[in-house]
């Protein structure tokens, strides 16, 4: 969720009992934010957009439960009843950890009150406007990308100008909040366009993009503006990108 992942089958036999996604087969990163992004050729109906992830999750911890009931107590009832409670804080924890996460991602130390509205603000904002997921923490540390225009808006200006004086709330400097920033953010993911060219080139024996863009995924949190390149969204078009299972 914090990279803009998405599996695109996360049903109950791609989650180990860990709780951790395996098996990636239709799997992309999303470019311009939206919640609803959706990749997978066969998920028609969006059960698995990149919004759906947590309530999936929770499905599948909740089909995990009923196999365990036996395990928990011989009494259903009460076995049932303490698998509920235990799932019944998930969407607890989850609210308390994505706050966090996101809080890390703008480089927000400390918690006030009003930092969910801070960010839903400016994922909103982020939607309408079709700016780039990625970019948009990238652009907030002051470091150059391409097609940067989206973010000259006044209402972009005006939630910048409450971002930043929340940046100096509990006695933070702006420089501590983009070191915390840059440990979070990307600057450079798998982009599907970016992917696509470079199997299109080897398949045909040209194997440089493909070494050029695995070395830099290597380090994908270190900015180079050699690498700008691979920082740009891919042109707009009106044919939705699909992936497909064994992708």
């Amino acid at each position: 969720m914090r990279v803009g992942f998405i599996h695109g089958v996360m049903n109950t036999d791609n989650m180990s009992i860990s709780g951790e996604t395996i098996d990636y087969g239709p799997c992309a990163f999303m470019d311009v934010y939206d919640p609803k992004t959706v990749f997978s050729s066969i998920d028609q109906l969006g059960r698995y957009a990149y919004e759906n992830q947590p309530k999936i999750t929770k499905w599948n911890l909740t089909r995990f439960a009923e196999c365990l009931i036996p395990l928990i107590s011989t009494n259903e009832d009460e076995a049932i009843k303490l698998a509920t409670e235990a799932l019944d804080k998930f969407e607890q924890n989850y609210e308390t950890k994505w706050l966090n996460m996101m809080r890390d991602k703008l480089g927000l130390y400390g918690e006030d009150k009003e930092d969910k509205n801070l960010i839903m603000e400016l994922l909103n904002w982020m939607k309408e406007k079709k700016a780039d997921y990625t970019n948009t923490f990238i652009f907030l540390m002051n470091k150059t990308i391409k097609n940067s225009e989206v973010y000259d808006n006044a209402d972009f200006d005006l939630w910048k100008t409450k971002w930043m004086k929340r940046l100096v709330m509990f006695g933070n400097t702006h420089d501590k909040s983009v070191d915390l920033m840059s440990s979070c953010n990307p600057m450079v993911i798998p982009r599907n366009h970016k992917i696509e060219e470079a199997l299109m080139l080897a398949n045909n024996g040209d194997l440089t993009l493909f070494n050029k863009l695995t070395k830099i995924l290597q380090n994908p949190y270190q900015f180079n503006k050699d690498d700008l390149e691979f920082m740009s969204p891919a042109p707009h078009s009106h044919v939705k990108y699909q992936t497909f299972c064994g992708t």
